[in-house]
């Protein structure tokens, strides 16, 4: 995991006003989409840091794999897909509405 998040930029700062509940829902969203993220952590409070490592992993089911610093390094299982059923007024990739004019030719 440590490989994986040594290239990745930070998704989420954390200000000096402290993990909010508007930030625990920005870092949940990342989770959501990345899996694996990174957290700046701005302050100098070296102990209000650890703390909030401890808060986010509750908070949101996530596990810590790095700190350095104030870069924080979280990862989270994506939720399993659940089977999509299609809608039936949604068309199915590859079919053309049927309007009766011919298909113009994009290279023209």
């Amino acid at each position: 995991m440590r490989a994986r998040a040594h290239n990745l930029q930070p998704t989420v700062m954390v200000g000096h006003a402290g993990l909010t509940p508007p930030v625990l829902k920005e870092i949940d969203r990342a989770l959501n989409s990345h899996e694996l993220i990174k957290i700046r952590m701005l302050g100098e409070n070296r102990a209000e840091r650890k703390l909030a490592i401890g808060v986010i992993c509750n908070a949101l089911d996530a596990s810590p794999v790095q700190v350095i610093g104030r870069m924080i390094v979280v990862y989270r299982p994506a939720p399993e897909p659940e089977d999509k059923v299609q809608s039936p007024l949604r068309k199915k990739h590859g079919q053309r509405k049927k309007t009766g004019r011919p298909v113009r030719n994009a290279a023209r």
